[in-house]
Order: C-alpha cells, then sequence, then structure tokens
C-alpha cells in the first residue's frame, strides 16, 4: 500500500483558541483525491469540537466498514476522506451532511504528478522518480493511470465526484474555495462561507468566522501543499500542456463539462 507521510499540524490547539458548538449531525467531507481535502478539512475543523473531529483514519471504500463509528448520529462527528459511490457508502452515510470536493482535471494532472514525485508520497510507483521518464510521459500517467497500479483520472472522477452530484450533497469547486480564502474581507467571501458552513451544519456561524477561516488555511499547516513538498526533483509545469488538455478530453468526453468548467 502506498504510504504518505506528512508533519502534523498544530490545529487543535489551534481550534481550543475558539468557543466552539458542537454538530448536530455526521459531516463527512468527501473529495477526490489531490483535490484540496486538507484545504477544506482544516477550515471546517476551526468550527467543530475537537471531540467531535474523527482522526481515526481518512476513510475510504477499503476501510469503510471499520469506521462506520465516524457516522455515529449520537456523536455526530467530522469526519473526511476519498469515498467512492456505492450502495454500501450511500447507506452508510445516509444520515450525514456530505461535502463532495473537486478541482479542475486540468490542475489536478500536475497536482497529483508533484505529489506523487515527492518524498511525502511512497508507493508502488517510485520508479516513475528521479526524472526516468519525460515529464509529458508522467503526466499521460496521472491521466491514463497505471495498470493494477494507480487509477485513472476518470476513474476517481467518476467515483468519487461525479456519482455523487444531484444526491443533494453540498459541492465544493477547489477554486471557488481558493478564491473565497484569498478574498477573506470581500461581501463575496462572506456570503461564500456563510453559505458553506451553513450547508456543513455549522449554525450560527460565528462572527469570528474570518479568523478562525483564516487559521484554518494557513499553508504551513497542511503538508500536502505545494510548497511544502520535498524533494521534486523533476520540475513540473504551471500550466497543463495543450497535447494533455486533448488527451483528457478523449479521455473523459464532457468530463469537465459536468463539473461546471466548461
Amino acid at each position: 500500500m502506498p504510504r504518505v507521510s506528512m508533519k502534523p499540524d498544530t490545529l487543535n490547539v489551534e481550534n481550543r483558541k475558539f468557543e466552539q458548538t458542537p454538530l448536530r449531525q455526521p459531516l463527512f467531507i468527501n473529495s477526490v483525491p489531490k483535490s484540496g481535502t486538507h484545504l477544506l478539512r482544516n477550515i471546517v475543523r476551526m468550527f467543530v469540537p475537537v471531540e467531535q473531529q474523527y482522526h481515526e483514519q481518512f476513510i475510504q471504500h477499503p476501510n469503510l466498514q471499520q469506521h462506520l463509528e465516524a457516522f455515529n448520529p449520537e456523536k455526530n462527528y467530522l469526519s473526511w476522506g476519498h469515498l467512492l459511490f456505492s450502495d454500501a457508502s450511500a447507506i452508510e452515510l445516509a444520515n450525514s451532511r456530505k461535502v463532495v470536493l473537486y478541482r479542475d482535471p486540468h490542475t489536478w494532472v500536475l497536482a497529483r504528478a508533484r505529489f506523487f514525485l515527492s518524498d511525502e508520497f511512497s508507493g508502488n510507483i517510485d520508479h516513475v522518480k528521479g526524472g526516468r521518464i519525460r515529464v509529458e510521459e508522467l503526466l499521460n500517467l496521472m491521466i491514463l493511470g497505471i495498470y493494477q497500479k494507480v487509477p485513472s483520472m476518470l476513474d476517481l472522477y467518476v467515483h468519487n465526484a461525479v456519482a455523487w452530484l444531484g444526491a443533494g450533497n453540498t459541492i465544493v469547486r477547489y477554486e471557488d474555495l481558493v478564491h473565497a480564502v484569498k478574498n477573506i474581507d470581500s461581501l463575496e467571501s462572506e456570503v461564500y462561507f456563510r453559505k458553506l458552513l451553513g450547508d456543513c451544519g455549522i449554525d450560527p456561524v460565528p462572527e469570528d468566522w474570518r479568523e478562525r477561516v483564516k487559521v484554518g488555511a494557513d499553508r504551513k499547516q497542511s503538508g500536502t501543499a505545494r510548497e511544502n513538498l520535498s524533494g521534486l526533483s523533476v520540475e513540473i509545469p504551471n500550466e497543463l500542456p495543450e497535447a494533455q488538455k486533448k488527451l483528457i478530453e478523449f479521455m473523459a468526453p464532457g468530463l469537465r463539462k459536468m463539473l461546471g468548467y466548461e
């Protein structure tokens, strides 16, 4: 199994500096991997008592049955993970609020490539590190997947994002979240976060919400933020090349439009 190594954050300590109101319903943050999970999770953590945060595991389909306590309606935990849509997940999370987070596939490919090349990731594709293949070839692998090792982009987006759409879940696009964080003092940002936090069951939204968002969004608290990744010996471009954009459209026609990017 791949291993992810990250320095622990200090957000539990920061959380206790604020007055917290318990959640009244379980809340699960679901995401396509490498779509800003830590950013959204860390922000929401600033509004939920530490005792109601389920830190045992990132919940995914293989370990779902071992972590059903996260959805216990008597405890109302905040939990998070990369959970594909299935009959089991739909049933077990039936009484939970669900937030689905994803990002534009064009930038997702780049983020996935950087993470797989970093020292923070160790697994069955370490052989592609160190410049042994061209950057363009690596990006193609991020889109197509690697047989029996890494799922394709389409598989991840279909099961972790698209399949959850249209079912009453709260949808968050990474780009919208980042924009709201960067413009935290604007009325637009206030409207955005009051709506998002309300959808998460945080009611009433505390008046110090801006301060809490700033603490949770601090990139130093995220071990997977781009600038905190180490060991990157290959430079990944800031924009996806045109050839890879065309490959995405060939492999997943209509995906970006379905997600609201076209």
